[in-house]
């Protein structure tokens, strides 16, 4: 089932390899063009991004690709095709930024979580990003782990000072 987040928003899937793997530049809040039975599989909170990505076409029309969101289950002979590519809907002076911006050496758009509004309406929020090096991804998971470990020590230190 879908997850209820801090700020009024119900999360559906989120790209967990997408904070790994890239350095997030700007983010942007892009709605989704969909059909019914694809918002019903949604409300199920049946979706994937793991192996998704955005492209913009010639004329200027910004797509989701390779997001997974099954088939609803009651769905009849009108059910849509998982894989299909959906169209995203932002102002033209973004898509248009973006689209400067991608043309750079290394930059692309990753979509980082879709959910639900708080008005109901499904929005994926994208991101503009630079790939990270084999290195700094090593760099990032040891900082990880030394911060855990940090709070690991201090909540055992706490623990055992009141005891």
């Amino acid at each position: 089932m879908a997850k209820k987040t801090d700020s009024n928003e119900k999360m559906i899937a989120q790209n967990r390899r997408a904070r790994h793997d890239y350095e997030i530049e700007d983010t942007y809040e892009a709605g989704i063009a969909l059909t019914g039975t694809e918002v019903k599989s949604l409300r199920e909170g049946r979706a994937s991004l793991a192996e998704s990505f955005i492209s913009i076409d010639k004329r200027g029309e910004v797509w989701l690709e390779g997001a997974n969101i099954p088939e609803y289950l009651n769905g009849t002979w009108n059910n849509h095709a998982p894989k299909r590519k959906r169209k995203l809907l932002l102002h033209a002076q973004q898509i248009e930024k973006l689209r400067r911006q991608i043309q750079a050496k290394g930059y692309t758009i990753v979509p980082l979580k879709l959910y639900f509004n708080e008005d109901g309406r499904a929005k994926l929020s994208i991101a503009l990003a630079r790939g990270k090096k084999e290195y700094d991804k090593r760099q990032a998971l040891r900082e990880e782990q030394d911060k855990r470990e940090a709070q690991r020590v201090m909540r055992y230190r706490n623990m055992h000072a009141r005891g």
